[in-house]
């Protein structure tokens, strides 16, 4: 009965059965058999996924539920919740890493004797990981947090309890024992995580059903990117304890480099990412977490921590950050900040937390170096040392994803410099044309080029345009402002010979746009082909369809659904799990499947190698049945793409297996086939026209009002 626990919506079943929403409505509607709604809403019913599984198997509709989807159904249609499922999951995913044989032990048998045994077996993992009493958190202990269905998330901010022998404060953690009766719902989903960690391990199973979670809630999380948390926290260096006090998701704090002994501490204003944080660091290594619910300005959890390292993406422009009750606080060694200025309260905060001699890493917005009301904050960090460097981020770097954020270098100074500079650093040039993210290779070497040096000697010779170390009596103005580009010189460069080199390349691109330009065709009526779909073709064999994946190699580049529609070279990354990841090869063709318009790609030599992302399927044409080219033509007809095509009501989404194309000869596939590449070229030469004209006019800007270019 258990598993009829489990709720799925229209959109789960359409997944589970690799179809459009369309078709499950037609389902129901047409077969009286089909499953009844059991609970959400009357415009999204939720449908009992074993009965749903059951009819889908029994219609020939699917064959076997993949175990991902079918764990993560379980989470999203728990009844206490979603966080409530992943948490008992990752308890369950944690002692199974930790202590396998343990869980053999208890699983055998129903799932009443599961959640009776479960509990204290937990005890054995989560105390000795998390810290802390060893205490049941029942319905009667949780409070008004048992109206909200999350039994083992911490609801107010901890109360610290002393460590036997060190003296320490340590913080009540954010992970609790589960009682039985709260893990008895959960006992299906449990044995299917398990099933999971034995196919993928226990680390990829909590990754991919917490990375889930976080993409189908992206409104509710604000979430920092992978390439950017591995650069902060290159930034800091080696540490043992490390803090992040608004620790979100915790990819800052695994992005650190494990080390024997380490100790991780993290706090989070919501009591669901610290939980589920604390199992995330837990199941990436072996550091002793220290993780807590609760606002690290208001109620600090580690307040005798001294850190190695602290890095932090804090919350931005908050008003109400605890200005009128903190007024004394004695945190504020550089000054009050202003009830404008909340990111000056976490840099004083995260350099109150460090040793002496520690790093701290901010991600900040750009108005905090410049803005009138945090001068006086800003003047004394740069007075006593405390700011180290200031590096500006393309943009795109991270959300909100419009402006150019910065990365503030922090350190508690031992001892005032006695002639004291400042590293400043603008990666701008990096951002990436159109909608893809920034080349993070391109700014983490630039960065760790430049701080390396200026970190071992104080000082850095000019790189002009990009990195810069200014005396700090030079910032001291009435203004305080150090933002990196109002202090770095453009490069030296010839101006005028760079814009004719650009202008004599866009006239050879506009020549060969102009040569490529298809030539006029006389009009026929409309054919009448014998037409299949891909979901036939692939169903005989003339190709395979693949989707993107969410893990594979990190250092596999990844083309994502925004190069494609770009027409750009592979600029995606991947989290690093033991996920097979999609590779692509030579005459692959790749269509994505979110509002992209009638948008498809054949790969080339380029591309070959590189990883498929997500929102994109991959179809592999048997070369002896279908001409990729061909293929790819007939896919992007407006009238083929809308038919295929469902609409909800913020997006459009591309059902592959529905789109259209003809049944001709190989030979006359091959002849549309090379229409249809001509035409691919010309696309190409006109996008790259495009891009050269608009840098060309930048570059004339530029010219003629830094004096680089003459008027005549």
């Amino acid at each position: 009965m258990q598993d009829n626990a489990t709720e799925v919506t229209a959109a789960g079943i359409a997944r589970l059965a690799g179809v459009g929403r369309a078709a499950v409505s037609n389902w129901r509607r047409r077969h009286a058999d089909f499953p009844k709604p059991v609970g959400g809403t009357e415009t999204s019913p939720a449908f009992p996924l074993a009965e749903v599984e059951a009819w889908l198997r029994k219609q020939g509709k699917l064959a076997e539920v993949p175990l991902r989807e079918r764990v993560w159904q379980q989470v999203a249609g728990h009844p206490g919740g979603p966080v409530t499922a992943l948490t008992h999951a990752g308890c369950v995913l944690l002692l199974i890493h930790d202590r396998p044989t343990v869980w053999l032990e208890v699983s055998g048998g129903s799932d009443e004797r599961l959640a009776a045994l479960l509990p204290g077996a937990l005890e054995q993992v989560i105390v000795p990981r998390f810290g802390g009493d060893r205490v049941h958190t029942g319905a009667a202990g949780r409070g008004a947090e048992a109206v909200n269905s999350r039994p083992t998330v911490n609801p107010v901010p901890p109360v610290s309890v002393e460590a036997p022998r060190t003296g320490w404060s340590v913080p009540a953690p954010s992970v609790h024992t589960p009682t039985g009766p709260d893990l008895l719902p959960s006992a299906p989903l449990l044995r299917g995580a398990a099933e999971l960690a034995a196919d993928v391990g226990a680390r990829q199973a909590f990754e991919f059903l917490l990375g889930r979670h976080l993409d189908a809630n992206p409104r509710q999380y604000t979430l920092t990117p992978v390439d950017l948390a591995r650069l902060m926290a290159e930034l800091t260096g080696p540490a043992r304890t490390v803090l992040d006090p608004a620790c979100g998701a915790g990819t800052l704090l695994r992005a650190v480099e494990a080390r024997p002994g380490q100790q991780v501490y993290a706090q989070d204003n919501a009591p669901d990412l610290a939980a589920l944080t604390a199992l995330r660091l837990a199941l990436h290594g072996r550091a002793t977490v220290r993780a807590a619910a609760g606002d690290a300005l208001r109620a600090d959890a580690h307040p005798d921590l001294r850190a190695d390292a602290v890095l932090c993406h804090p919350p931005f422009n908050e008003r109400n950050w605890g200005h009128d009750e903190l007024a004394y606080d004695p945190r504020w060694e550089y000054g009050f900040p202003a009830r404008t200025e909340s990111e000056l309260a976490w840099v004083q905060h995260a350099l109150a937390r460090l040793r002496d001699g520690g790093t701290a890493v901010l991600l900040m917005p750009p108005a905090v170096a410049s803005r009138r009301s945090g001068r006086r904050i800003r003047a004394d960090l740069l007075r006593r040392g405390a700011l180290r460097a200031v590096v500006a981020l393309p943009v795109g770097a991270a959300p909100p994803y419009n402006i150019p954020l910065h990365l503030w270098v922090l350190r508690r100074p031992e001892k005032a410099p006695a002639q004291p500079e400042v590293l400043l650093v603008d990666t701008g040039r990096f951002a990436a044309d159109g909608r893809g993210g920034p080349d993070w290779r391109g700014v983490r070497d630039a960065v760790m080029h430049a701080w390396r040096p200026f970190d071992r000697d104080g000082t850095l010779p000019e790189q002009p345009g990009l990195a810069r170390s200014v005396p700090v009596i030079d910032l001291l103005d009435d203004d305080v402002d150090f933002a990196p580009a109002r202090h770095l010189p453009l490069p030296a460069a010839d101006g005028v010979t760079q814009l004719t080199e650009m202008r004599e390349r866009l006239g050879e691109t506009l020549r060969l746009t102009a040569g490529l330009t298809p030539a006029p065709a006389p009009l026929t009526p409309p054919a009448r082909w014998p037409l299949t779909t891909i979901g036939e073709l692939a169903r005989a064999g003339a190709l395979t369809m693949r989707t993107g994946g969410n893990g594979g190699h990190a250092r596999v580049p990844v083309l994502t659904d925004h190069d494609v529609l770009a027409g750009t070279a592979p600029s995606g990354t991947l989290p690093e799990s033991d996920e097979e990841a999609v590779l692509l090869a030579v005459g692959d063709v790749v269509v994505p499947v979110l509002g992209g318009g009638a948008v498809a790609r054949v790969i080339g030599d380029g591309t070959a190698g590189a990883a498929l992302g997500r929102n994109l399927v991959l179809l592999r044409p048997d070369p002896a049945s279908l001409d990729p080219w061909f293929l790819t033509g007939f896919l992007r007809g407006t009238d083929n793409h809308r038919q295929a095509s469902s609409y909800a009501s913020t997006a459009t989404r591309l059902d592959v297996r529905r789109l259209q194309l003809p049944r001709l000869p190989l030979d006359e596939q091959r002849r549309y086939g090379a229409r249809f590449r001509a035409l691919d070229e010309f696309e190409s030469a006109l996008r790259d026209a495009s891009r050269l004209g608009a840098r060309l006019a930048r570059g004339m800007y530029d010219g003629l009002t830094d004096g680089t270019v003459a008027p005549d």
